[in-house]
């Protein structure tokens, strides 16, 4: 069975339909003439592994057989080296028994190291339906262990992938439940940030507890997630992450790796919630303070920390809200601890809480509307020297 799914206009719908491969692939003489006498053993993903695929064609094999080719507009890239989809999955920890959600699966790379870690139960959510035949080949290959979407990770509703009976406290150790997916480059950044959302409100896939994740990024993105402070990539997406989870870059992936070859290399990040989060504010709050900050990099942070404020009151409020942090103004923000963070954001949460008005300040209305504003001048003033002229 096949869960498929459109977003239209942000209203989802999932539709249940069967999809069956033509090609029996349990039989040699059966199968298309590129792939007789081409069967592969699977590399297991664990030692003690208590489930195996059978044999099956190999990944490249499955690309040729369905005439898959990767989409440059989807930031599409195929690993289909085993031992580096082995690698990936042991860095989620024991999956036996485990109940597993693969991102975008593809071809199935991935997917068939998951599968011979012997997990319970996998959830496949796949937005290209070119690789819904192949992604079913495995299902049948492994009954009743998987379970595929068609859908856009972006908006399917992760609190309710899972059995209720695999909720945990949030104090308690992670749920037996992990994310895990070659994400993208378009999606990567904008899917993480989502999810780093439903961390600090504990919803989405976050509904059974500390959900692990397991993804891959370019290589300069990890290493902003994961820079400490001082460092060279330290950035906004460096405290959201580190702020709220245990962040860890795992091993590089070189670009020759993939299929086709990307410009860059890919990196393996593994994501554990904490079970407080370092600076225990609103996201959206902490959010707005970290990226105002960051809007500046190579200035003070003070400088970031002005477009907190109304112009009128500017600089007077952004004076009291570093004294207040204990924050050195003449820090740049790649300096700033996650203590300095956490000061900022309790001292300007309070200031919010003081003024009813000032959370919802956006700096960059009211630069469009100075600009707005000079325009609508100069449209005047050139309407009234035509006028004076004509006369």
């Amino acid at each position: 069975m096949v869960g498929l799914g459109w977003g239209v206009l942000g209203v989802e719908c999932f539709a249940v339909v069967d999809i069956r491969v033509t090609i029996a692939y349990t039989c040699n003489s059966c199968l298309h003439p590129c792939l007789e006498e081409q069967f592969h053993p699977m590399a297991t993903a664990g030692k003690a592994a208590a489930f195996h695929l059978p044999p099956l064609p190999t990944v490249g094999e499955i690309i040729k057989l369905f005439r898959l080719r990767a989409q440059k507009e989807l930031s599409q890239n195929f690993l289909l080296d085993l031992r580096l989809t082995d690698k990936i999955v042991r860095q989620a920890g024991e999956l036996k028994n485990a109940y597993v959600c693969e991102v975008g699966p593809g071809p199935g790379g991935i997917t068939r190291s998951i599968l011979n870690a012997g997990v319970e139960q996998l959830l496949l959510v796949e937005k290209d339906t070119r690789f819904i035949p192949g992604l079913q080949m495995l299902s049948e290959a492994a009954p009743g262990k998987v379970r595929i979407v068609h859908g856009d990770i972006l908006t399917y509703k992760m609190d309710k992938a899972f059995p209720n009976h695999l909720k945990k406290n949030w104090e308690d150790e992670p749920p037996n439940i992990h994310i895990i997916g070659n994400l993208p480059f378009s999606v990567s950044t904008p899917l993480i940030v989502r999810w780093l959302e439903n961390v600090s409100k504990r919803d989405g896939p976050f509904t059974y507890g500390r959900t692990q994740m397991t993804l891959t990024f370019q290589k300069e993105v990890a290493e902003r997630l994961t820079a400490n402070t001082g460092g060279k990539q330290r950035s906004r997406l460096s405290i959201m992450s580190q702020y709220l989870c245990t962040v860890e870059n795992c091993f590089v992936i070189p670009g020759q790796a993939f299929v086709p070859k990307p410009d860059v290399d890919v990196a393996v990040v593994h994501f554990t919630p904490l079970v407080q989060p370092k600076i225990q504010q609103p996201f959206e709050l902490v959010e707005k303070v970290v990226r105002s900050v960051f809007q500046f990099r190579r200035k003070y942070c003070c400088r970031g920390v002005e477009i907190l404020f109304p112009e009128k009151e500017r600089l007077k409020r952004t004076e009291q809200l570093m004294m207040a942090a204990d924050v050195d103004p003449t820090l740049r923000p790649f300096q700033l601890t996650m203590s300095h963070f956490r000061n900022l954001c309790n001292m300007y949460r309070k200031m919010c809480d003081e003024d009813s008005s000032l959370f919802a300040y956006n700096y960059r209305e009211e630069l469009a509307q100075k600009k707005r504003k000079r325009s609508s001048e100069s449209t005047d003033q050139l309407e009234q020297t035509q006028e004076e002229n004509h006369l």
